[in-house]
């Protein structure tokens, strides 16, 4: 079995890890990407050139010349969750299966959320930043956590995590989520109920067309004055303009960001300059942990796929005939 591996360098290290690599190099020739960047269509298609399995970071994206280009694919390994600049349609029109790993970041996410948290009350970054600087910064109030309120949009596996967490800190927790039933001691409530209660508000819900630019200036309004937001999930959900509006006017009075609307979804530099924007550049889910847990995902998809077996996390197993070159029956294609 061919592998193409499409992290750069810098990326291998911190996303993969030797461990992952040694265990990818046991199920065939292992081809690495020399590239300081993450390449593009074009350049993944040269990378990828007679290679069966594709492992590929997050900014790879699985575009339909990718998939026309390659007539040796069998399978489309994402390092991730998230699949959205996959192609599922032109991915299954020429019979490749689409694998995403699971979600072995809660606790680093979490906890991530929780140092913010403890920033945004007591001032921490701007406190150090003033010593830094030479201007040692004057005593303020901060506010506890203990007896605060936690709105938490989305009750996935991390926003699961946060709640315990926040729980455990004495802070009151209130949940938005149409598909999810919030936790013992929680209190469930639609998004705008959520909203006028939250004074600290973080941000878990996944990225879809629905959720897109779902915190814009209504949104923020109906927040109450000096809340504070935090979003560790996708810069897609937030209108960065009218939360730039919001802080300007000091309705809310911080936000915290791990993700934005630059390039690989890293906060964007004019919010994350801001004196009242804690910004961290997209280290949620980097520990070593948590990317171990998701490497060896896809370790032991490319292991299911030389054993002749449909490897878990795949997502459209239906359409990908291509699994017979490996010995793999694809499910029936669904009806219709």
């Amino acid at each position: 079995m061919r592998i193409l591996l499409t992290h750069t360098p810098r990326d291998r290290d911190n996303y993969y890890g030797e461990e992952a690599l040694a265990a990818l190099r046991r199920q065939g020739e292992l081809r690495l990407n020399t590239d300081s960047h993450p390449p593009d269509a074009a350049r993944l298609a040269t990378l990828a050139a007679g290679c069966q399995v594709i492992v590929a970071d997050r900014q790879a994206a699985g575009d339909p010349a990718v998939f026309a280009a390659l007539p040796d694919l069998v399978a489309f390994l994402r390092v991730a969750v998230d699949i959205r600049n996959i192609d599922l349609e032109a991915a299954g029109r020429h019979g490749v299966l689409v694998c995403r790993a699971t979600p072995g970041f809660a606790d680093s996410v979490a906890e991530l959320a929780v140092g913010f948290l403890v920033d945004l009350a007591r001032g921490i970054s701007h406190s150090v930043c003033g010593y830094r600087g030479g201007q040692p910064p004057a005593a303020r109030m901060g506010q506890q956590l203990s007896g605060a309120t936690l709105g938490i949009i989305g009750y996935g596996v991390i926003g699961q995590r946060l709640a315990a967490l926040a729980q455990a800190l004495g802070m009151r927790v209130l949940v938005s989520d149409p598909h999810r039933q919030a936790g013992p001691g929680m209190e469930q409530l639609a998004l705008p109920d959520l909203l006028a209660r939250s004074r600290f508000l973080c941000c878990l819900a996944p990225a879809t067309p629905e959720t897109e630019g779902l915190l814009d200036a209504a949104a923020f309004a109906a927040m109450p004055r000096g809340s504070c937001l935090l979003n560790l999930s996708r810069g897609n959900l937030v209108d960065e303009a009218a939360l730039e509006a919001a802080l300007d006017r000091g309705h809310l009075a911080g936000a915290a960001m791990d993700v934005g609307r630059a390039p690989d979804q890293m906060p964007s530099p004019r919010l994350a300059g801001r004196p009242d924007v804690i910004a961290t550049p997209h280290i949620g889910g980097l520990t070593p942990e948590a990317v171990r847990h998701q490497a060896f995902d896809t370790v032991r998809q490319v292991e299911a796929l030389a054993a002749g077996r449909l490897p878990e996390g795949a997502v459209n197993a239906d359409r990908a005939h291509r699994l017979e070159r490996f010995g793999i029956a694809r499910p029936d294609a669904a009806p219709g």
